[in-house]
């Protein structure tokens, strides 16, 4: 993919985030797009977000469970950066208006007390870089028309990231297991989905021991500081306005997120 072909791509995603008016996948115009364009066109756009404030405070992995590579047909998770405008506190409310086409996972989300640099990064070496571990609910939107998402178009769509809202941290413990974290997901009083931490690549620690390996063999580190959002435990549940969605995480507490509306 030519340069002037990445940067189109990407000013045409930036114009529809701005604009919250879907594209057609960039994968229907050439079928042949693959990870590594999409991550061209990702780069790109991030640069013309922080170029206009914004900040990376860390990073998500999507398509960590086996369903979901299943149905890219991949054997790898994807990665996307995590804005600061995008990130809520627990309890927060946001408009529907703000997005495309939103749905809700939970999931767990650490936060680095000290640097990683790949690649060669263990899961001891990543277990121990964690200093904090939290709920987390994650809106993942589209700007490619009717989620109509091959691999392509959602890595270079910031790996269809939204927003975050997140729960009040805890400091992880030896008897903490995270692949044992057992998490009831509800909507409007209902509950809608179940899940365990080992959905997330078998152990979420794993991801971010994946993460680190690939960024660092861009050139990439995490930084202490830095949030991991480590997939989710779930299907998707669309979002509506006027929802509340709670996650309780067995640990970890609870999580809550309001939806304006009628």
């Amino acid at each position: 993919m030519s340069a002037e072909d990445t940067a189109a791509r990407a000013r045409a995603l930036y114009e529809a985030r701005a604009k919250r008016v879907p594209i057609a996948p960039f994968t229907d115009a050439d079928p042949t797009l693959g990870m590594d364009d999409g991550y061209a066109v990702q780069r790109e756009l991030v640069h013309m977000l922080v170029a206009d404030g914004d900040r990376v405070v860390g990073y998500k992995a999507g398509l960590t469970s086996a369903p979901m590579q299943d149905m890219f047909n991949v054997d790898t998770p994807d990665y996307g950066p995590v804005l600061a405008s995008t990130v809520y506190a627990d309890g927060a409310t946001v408009s529907c208006g703000s997005f495309i086409a939103p749905k809700v996972e939970a999931e767990i989300v650490f936060r680095l007390g000290a640097p990683l640099t790949g690649p060669g990064i263990t899961l001891e070496q990543a277990r121990g870089a964690v200093a904090e571990v939290m709920a987390g609910l994650e809106i993942v939107d589209s700007r490619i028309e009717n989620w109509r998402i091959k691999l392509a178009d959602t890595i270079a769509d910031l790996a269809s990231n939204g927003a975050v809202a997140l729960a009040r941290p805890a400091v992880p413990t030896a008897g903490c297991d995270p692949r044992l974290i057992g998490m009831v997901f509800s909507r409007n009083g209902e509950i809608v989905a179940t899940g365990a931490g080992a959905a997330a690549l078998g152990d979420p620690v794993t991801v971010v021991a994946w993460l680190a390996n690939v960024l660092g063999e861009r050139g990439v580190s995490l930084d202490a500081g830095q949030l991991i959002m480590t997939g989710a435990l779930h299907a998707a549940v669309p979002m509506r306005p006027g929802d509340t969605f709670i996650a309780e995480f067995d640990r970890l507490g609870s999580i809550t997120l309001h939806v304006d509306g009628p």
